[in-house]
Order: C-alpha cells, then structure tokens, then sequence
C-alpha cells in the first residue's frame, strides 16, 4: 500500500487468494472419493442428512429407531473426519452422492 492505495486490484487481490488459498480439512478428513469406509445404511443416512432430514425423520425413512440412526450418524462422523451435519451435507455433494436440485430422496 502507499498512501491508502492498494498496488493490486482488489478484484485481481480475490482472485488470487481464491486461487492459492484452501480451506484446511479437518484433520483426518476422508477425501469424496473415499466413501468405501462407510456401511451402504450409513451411506443412506449420510444421503438423507444431505437431503435436510432430522434424526426422527431419517428413522422413519429408513425403518430404524432415533437413537439407532443417533449411532450411525456417530459413527458415519467419526469415519470420514468430520464433526458435524454441515460437513457431512458438504462430503456428500463432493461425492456426487446428491446434487443441487435433487429432490428428496
């Protein structure tokens, strides 16, 4: 900067930093591509979280308790590195496991 003017563009500044700057992964992330670690319910239930359904709704959906889907939806956590219902929704639409406009399920 000289004089409160910035030497690159800001819109070219973006750019850049989008370019060369990733967000950190949880440590212990399991990359998209890797969803062989989870079970094909537990991949089921990951769907569903991506969908927007609750614990009690994804029971009813797939014919288990709340606390049954409570555990998987632990344990799905807990394989692939992440911590919470956000970061599921995210792994599975880098997966391609669900896609923008998909209805439910």
């Amino acid at each position: 900067m000289h004089r409160g003017e910035a030497t690159v563009a800001p819109r070219l500044l973006i750019g850049l930093i989008g370019t060369f700057v990733r967000p950190a992964r949880p440590r212990g992330f399991v990359p998209p591509g890797e969803l062989s670690v989870l079970s094909e319910r537990e991949l089921r239930v990951l769907e569903l979280i991506a969908h927007g359904l609750s614990n009690t709704q994804i029971a009813q959906e797939v014919g288990l308790s709340v606390s049954t889907v409570k555990n998987r939806v632990s344990d799905l956590f807990a394989k692939l590195g992440i911590r919470d219902r956000a970061q599921a929704v995210i792994v599975a639409y880098e997966a391609g496991l669900v896609r923008p406009g998909d209805g439910r399920p």
